[in-house]
Formats: structure tokens, sequence, C-alpha cells
């Protein structure tokens, strides 16, 4: 039974974030974990009454926000009874990793509380931290090796989330799985884009681990459909496979071809974010593109950009701004975006608090250079909207300086030139790889999981395609899966 009036004892509240002086002279994350052992750490106690908050509606809004359909107001209860280990079993029915979902959803859950209509959420994701968090400490989260094996093998190309999802639920089902990477670790996005200060790679390191004991093979520095010495071609990949999954995610960093983008400083976020996760873990000292003492404009308001502005600061960026060609957002949700829709507001992450300047409504015109061919800075104009239309607003052009130029506006699809081509697989007008019901490309026996087959979207969405696919790609080969399947593909193929 729930505590029908814990949300009136108790108000919303979150872990406090390290303190912004100290946090930037380091890599470690912004909030202090139970596992780790911090003394400064969000009381169990605290919890469990954010836990008590939540109403356990006769209609649980928060599974309409949820893409993995988690069973929030089950392990709200047993989190609020002290019961964490029951908590974590319901938690992964649903969800393989809740660490990376806990850490690096946007919480669309949350949006969705009812709760949230006045503005108050229950604390979804600091609640699913604490689960895992306690999990991990007593020792709960161990490997789940197959009762027996179906003799199948699955090629799972791409290790992103989706990617990894799908190859421990295959595993899991009892098929031979090899996953391939192209880098020279497992992790895709994980690994190489998001920032240490927002996941710090052992999480990442140990499930992995996880999915090792429990039969899962890893094959890095894989270039599956390549021509290079080493490469694994096409061929060899479907022949030694009865199946294969493809969730290389979508890697086709959207372009700026304003004048002067061919200037040395001009970057790609994805060019820039694997050197500040190499400089983080220690790989390297002076990585060859760094913020430090720069001039830092990134060009991109969302979580992309932030992420570069976090790693901006901790380089030691000599000024950096963060430009948006949107409007500021509002503080509370506007008329045309009702609840329990995931609500369009100003948010202000971890790395704004930092420093930096955020600039909105500003159109870059164009990269201008020194003698030298080096970016100095970038021309920009400010947008007004006039009878519903964004225009430039008059005698508002001017210059920011800037050594360092970083694109974060998002990716246009896959990478569809070689593996992609070589299967055979057609691509939609959208440029995602194209598939039906079943997840299944055009191709018999390879499918599609993740933002390659959806698009751009959230680490939640494509833990919850590669589930999906996996439960699939298990009926295919045998004709009665038990895995469940969250989510259907809204891509049509073309036939």
């Amino acid at each position: 039974m729930v505590d029908s009036t814990g949300f009136l004892k108790f108000d919303r509240q979150m872990p406090p974030r390290r303190p912004v002086e100290l946090r930037l002279l380091d890599w470690k994350e912004v909030y202090l974990t139970r596992e780790t052992g911090e003394d400064a750490v969000f009381p169990v106690q605290a919890v469990r009454e954010q836990a008590a908050r939540c109403m356990d509606c006769g209609i649980p809004f928060c599974h309409h926000g949820c893409p993995l359909g988690n069973l929030i107001p089950e392990w709200n209860d047993l989190a609020r009874r002290d019961d964490w280990q029951e908590a974590i079993e319901r938690l992964h029915a649903t969800n393989n990793f809740p660490e990376f979902t806990g850490k690096l959803c946007p919480a669309p859950c949350e949006s969705a509380c009812v709760l949230n209509l006045e503005n108050a959420p229950v604390t979804i994701k600091q609640i699913e931290w604490e689960i895992i968090d306690q999990a991990f400490v007593n020792g709960w989260v161990t490997p789940q090796p197959p009762a027996e094996l179906t003799g199948r093998k699955v090629a799972v190309v791409g290790s992103g989330p989706a990617g990894l999802a799908a190859a421990q639920q295959l595993t899991r089902a009892g098929h031979e799985v090899t996953v391939y990477e192209r880098d020279d670790r497992i992790g895709g996005l994980l690994r190489y884009g998001i920032p240490e200060f927002k996941m710090e790679k052992r999480h990442l390191d140990r499930r992995l681990d996880q999915m090792r004991a429990e039969g899962t093979r890893f094959v890095t520095d894989a270039d599956v459909g390549g021509t290079g010495e080493g490469a694994l071609t096409t061929e060899a990949l479907r022949a030694e496979h009865d199946a294969v999954v493809l969730a290389i995610g979508t890697p086709v960093a959207r372009d700026l071809p304003l004048p002067g983008r061919d200037l040395d400083g001009v970057h790609f976020a994805m060019e820039y974010l694997p050197f500040g996760n190499r400089e983080a873990i220690g790989e390297l000292d002076d990585p060859p593109l760094s913020a430090e003492g720069k001039h830092v404009v990134i060009i991109g308001g969302g979580d992309t950009g932030a992420d570069c502005l976090g790693t901006a600061h901790r380089q030691g960026a000599a000024s950096v701004a963060q430009l948006d060609y949107k409007p500021a957002p509002t503080g509370t949700r506007p008329q045309d975006n009702p609840w329990p829709t995931y609500e369009m507001i100003l948010r202000v992450s971890p790395a704004h608090e930092e420093g930096g300047e955020r600039l909105f409504a500003v159109n870059t015109e164009a990269f201008l250079g020194d003698d030298e061919g080096r970016v100095r800075a970038i021309e920009v104009v400010e947008i007004e909207v006039v009878d519903g239309k964004r225009q430039p607003k008059p005698d508002s052009t001017r210059e920011l300086p800037a050594d360092l130029v970083l694109l974060a506006l998002g990716y246009t699809g896959p990478q569809t030139a070689g593996l992609v081509e070589e299967l055979g697989c057609v691509v939609d007008e959208r440029g995602r790889v194209a598939r039906d019901a079943e997840y299944m490309s055009t191709v018999p026996g390879v499918f599609v999981a993740g933002d390659m087959g959806r698009g751009q979207s959230l680490i939640v969405w494509a833990i919850a395609e590669g589930r999906a696919a996996a439960g699939a790609v298990d009926d295919w080969l045998t004709g009665n899966s038990m895995l469940p399947r969250p989510v259907t593909p809204d891509a049509v193929p073309l036939r």
C-alpha cells in the first residue's frame, strides 16, 4: 500500500551537486553516488521520502513518458519500503542499464508525472540512481548466463546503448552473440561522446564485465564492411552469423556550410569530445584538440553543446559561449505544450552552472579568420520574430572572439557508405535504414535498432529499441520468443 499522503508531507528535493569550484578541478561526476562511499551523498532516508511522494496513480502517466515501460510506481513504493533488492528486480525487468538512463536520460517520465501538474514531479531519475547504486553496493548485479544454448549466431554491429541492449537480451536467450565496434573500446557514444563528469566510464566497464561473463563476445577495431587489412567483409559477416543487428547510430554530423567553414579551428563536437574523454581517464596529457586558454564558441543549444561547455571549462578555456538560434524558453510550459508531453522549458544543466555565456536567438553568419588561416571570430546576428517569421534584427550584427568553434547541431543520419550499401539495405527519405514492424530491414535476416532506424533520439529510446529488436531477432530465429518488445518501430520499409 502506497503512502497516499506522501506528496503532501514531503517537498520535491534533489541531491546536492558537488561545488562548482571543486568539480572544475577534476573530471569526476557532478553528483556523488552511494557506491563510491562519499560522505556528502544524499541520505537513504531522504530518497525514501522522495519515493513516498509517488501516488501510484490509477493511470500512471509516467509509463506514457517512458519508452521502456519502466514499472515506476512499483519500484518507487519498494524504495519507500526500503526493499531495494526487490526494487532492482522490478527495474531490471524493463531496463538493462538503469545506471545509464538514471544519469543520462532527460526523464520524460518526470514530465508526465501527475505531480508535474504542480511543477513538482516525483524525482524518478534520482530514485532510479539509488536503486542501482544499492544493487551494486550489495552485490545484487550478477551475470545471468543462459540455461542452454540455441546454436544460433548473431552479430551486433555497433556497441552503443541499442547494440548493447540487443546483445545482452540475445545472449541471455541462448544465442552466441558477437558485438563488433570500429573504435578501440566498446561503448559507442557512451564511451567517447558522454563526458566523464556526466557518467564515469567505470559504470560502463562493469556492465561490459557482466556481459562478458554471460557469454557476449566483443570485437574492437572492427572495420565491418571495410576494405582495409583485417576488415570483416559483409559476405563474411553474413556467412558467419544467422542474423545481424545493425546498431551503428547516426554518426554523420550536421554541418554549417558558411563562409570560412574550412578555417583551422572549426570542428564538429564529436571531433572534440573524444579527446576530452581520453584526457579525463589519463590516456592523453596534451590532447591535439583542446580548449585550454582559448575563446570557445559552441554553436548548438542542446545536450551535446552542454557537454562541450563542461569539457571546455575543465580544460581551462579563456571564455566559452554557447549559441542557440531559437529564443530562450520560459520557465513554464507553453500553452501548446500541455502535460503530459515532455515540457519545452529552459533547463540549466550542471555545465551551465559552471560558467560561460548562453546566447539565444542568434544566427551565425560567417567564420572569420586571421592571415594564417585560423579562425579568430564568428559573425552573428540577433534574430527576432515579426508576424510569426524569424528575421535578422536591424543593426545587431557583431563579432564574437573565437579560437575554437565547435559545431553541436545534431546528426543527419547513419553512415550508409560501406556496410549498409554492401548489405543492400534500403534507406528512406530521411536517411534512416528502412525496416518493418519486426525491426527487419529490406534484407532478410538483417535487423535495425536504435538511431539508425528511428533517427536521432534519446538513450532511453535506444535501449528500448535494442530490447525490442532482440525480441524480433529471437522470434525470427526460434519461432517462439519470450523476450519483451517494449516499442514498435515507426519507420515503414521501402519495398
